[in-house]
């Protein structure tokens, strides 16, 4: 207290107002000196007090510490003594006012209503008593101080006081660690289903033994006889459940009178030539030990040579694109009077190129919608899809299995960020790391195409290309070589590649990023096949790099980019074999497709 006070004089002395105010208010000095003494002796008992509430204060808050039981109790002593501290400090300032008012003069200075007359005697007084009340407030500001220091939560009451959005948000996270993965959709077996022995005998040789979602989803409701609209893209084994459907339908419902040549009883339309050959190869696999015939009518082809396969037997299935099945339709080589199934595959891939008006031909030229079965597929529900399915399909009923995730659950995703002039080396490289086994390399132009093989060729790899300008003949050839292993490597545009089914594809490439989004979901398609695990990189350059956010946007995810490794851009070794693949265009100069010019070109000879 002495030390305070001697701050309080010190801060009177450097006051040059107070000194003033000292001179006009203070008419008898000893008066004044003996009630500054009464008011010093106060405020030590005030200091006292409040001292001696602080301590007793902070015992009760270290015993609360020990035992939480007494928490409230330190509590309510902290608010006793800060209470106290408030009443003296009232009673101060009433002694205060009491014993400066009979002495102190009414100057100008001084002078004041009696609703302000605390202030004015606070005002009124000396420096020293004006330090000393300072010096009491701070004694009492610093009781509360301590007094509300033992009120201080421990840890684990802090832990009982967070906010309830914290609260909230650990729980929901201890929630989401604790709860049990969801359990996957029970399998559904072929048993399941009332199935001819030749077929379920052929099934059992492939080795099928659990029917994938979309045949599982589709099936039940197909072998019934219902009409059905199925969201599923190539990949989900569609194939399968709309042949099985047919094969069986056909088998358990023989035609027992005569039948008539060019007369098929089941009609399947594809959008290629790629896909059309698959499902007939498929057809044959399944029809092993029942003896239907099926015959496939797509362009390109011998069209004397389907003739003759249309008419050596009676044709119970016909796979067909649509161009072709109308040009023996219109030359009245073929009849589709008798269609019992009608398959519409790829409906939306059909729709996209073009197709659907020979789609609506074709369709005119077999028996009414009530009078056939009609099984409609697509990649997507459009409205112009939903509208196609209502008008040649009876009351159909909707089957969906999320196309856009089936391969990307699949597949690894890989997206590096390169220059044009050196994705032919990335390319090579890629090509030649152990791990990649069978590759698919997809390019939006088939001159791209033709340049990539060629340059692959030149380079030692075994690789074939299939696109538009390639013979139908040839292109089986190269299909059946890459399906033997002969071929590492397939470079492929869209339309070829679609609706491919190999197995054991380990990885796709896309050389150039696709324009269309959803030709990006049908690449990548092509490996992670049957539950095995597949690779799709892609190649993000200066000039398709823009097309990234609406491949993102169909496949719902982000798609992550990285730079690769130095390694794989190292340059790629010069040729050691003749052109194969060659262009039937001249050659342009400054060609960037399958490198050309910089570090990114091929070496050439």
């Amino acid at each position: 207290m002495q030390e305070e006070n001697i701050q309080g004089e010190s801060t009177a002395a450097q006051d040059p107002l107070a000194s003033e105010q000292d001179v006009v208010s203070k008419p008898d000095e000893s008066e004044e000196q003996t009630n500054a003494a009464l008011v010093d002796e106060s405020k030590e008992a005030v200091g006292e007090v409040a001292h001696d509430s602080a301590e007793e204060s902070t015992e009760e808050s270290a015993e609360a510490s020990a035992d939480e039981t007494t928490q409230d109790s330190a509590g309510e002593s902290a608010q006793q003594a800060t209470e106290e501290v408030a009443v003296e400090e009232a009673a101060e300032a009433a002694t205060e006012e009491a014993s400066e008012s009979p002495t102190e003069p009414a100057t100008a200075e001084t002078a004041a209503s009696p609703a302000d007359s605390a202030p004015a005697s606070f005002e009124g007084s000396t420096a020293e008593q004006a330090a000393d009340h300072e010096a009491s407030e701070q004694e009492g500001e610093t009781a509360t101080a301590e007094a509300t220091q033992s009120d201080e939560p421990t840890a684990e009451q802090e832990i009982e006081t967070q906010p309830e959005a914290a609260v909230e948000a650990e729980g929901e996270a201890l929630e989401a660690q604790e709860a049990p993965a969801k359990p996957e959709a029970p399998k559904v077996s072929f048993d399941t289903f009332d199935l001819q022995k030749p077929l379920r005998k052929a099934i059992d040789k492939l080795g099928f033994e659990h029917c994938t979602p979309i045949q599982a989803q589709s099936l039940v409701h197909t072998l019934q006889g219902h009409d059905v609209t199925g969201k599923a893209q190539t990949g989900t084994g569609k194939t399968a459940a709309f042949l099985i459907t047919i094969i069986n339908d056909l088998l358990s419902n023989p035609i027992k009178e005569k039948r008539y040549l060019a007369e098929p009883r089941a009609l399947v339309v594809a959008p290629t030539r790629e896909l059309a050959i698959q499902i007939a190869s498929d057809a044959d696999l399944l029809n092993k030990y029942s003896g239907l015939h099926t015959v496939t009518l797509v362009g390109g082809e011998d069209y004397q040579k389907q003739t003759r396969a249309l008419d050596a037997k009676p044709v119970d299935i016909v796979v067909a694109t649509p161009g072709r099945l109308l040009d023996f339709v219109s030359n009245g080589n073929l009849h589709l009077g008798m269609i019992e199934l009608m398959v519409l595959d790829e409906a939306d891939r059909m729709l996209d190129m073009g197709f659907i008006p020979q789609v609506r031909q074709i369709v005119a030229r077999t028996p009414r919608k009530d009078c056939r079965q009609t099984l409609l597929f697509s990649a997507t529900y459009t409205p112009e899809i939903v509208e196609l399915s209502d008008r040649w399909a009876m009351d159909p009923i909707m089957v969906e299995v999320a196309p856009e995730r089936v391969a990307a659950d699949a597949v690894d995703q890989i997206v590096y960020l390169v220059t044009t002039a050196d994705k032919y080396n990335l390319l090579y490289n890629l090509i030649n790391e152990p791990s990649a086994e069978r590759i698919m390399v997809f390019s939006n132009r088939r001159d791209q195409v033709r340049k990539l093989a060629d340059n692959l060729h030149r380079n030692g790899i075994s690789v074939g290309m299939l696109s538009g300008e390639v013979a139908q003949n040839q292109r089986i050839r190269t299909l059946d070589n890459f399906k033997d292993g002969k071929l590492r490597v397939l470079v492929a545009t869209d339309v070829a590649g679609r609706g491919l089914h190999i197995d054991d594809v380990t990885h796709v490439i896309n050389y150039t990023l696709p324009e269309e989004p959803e030709d990006y979901v049908h690449r990548i398609g092509r490996t992670g096949r049957a539950g095995a695990v597949g690779t799709s990189i892609s190649f993000a350059c200066e000039e398709d790099s823009f097309l990234l956010p609406d491949i993102e946007e169909q496949l719902g995810m982000k798609l992550e980019c990285t730079h690769p490794d130095e390694r794989l851009l190292e340059r790629s070794p010069k040729f050691e074999r003749e052109s194969k693949f060659k262009s039937k265009e001249a050659p342009r100069s400054g060609s960037r497709s399958g490198g050309g010019g910089g570090r990114g070109g091929p070496n050439r000879r």
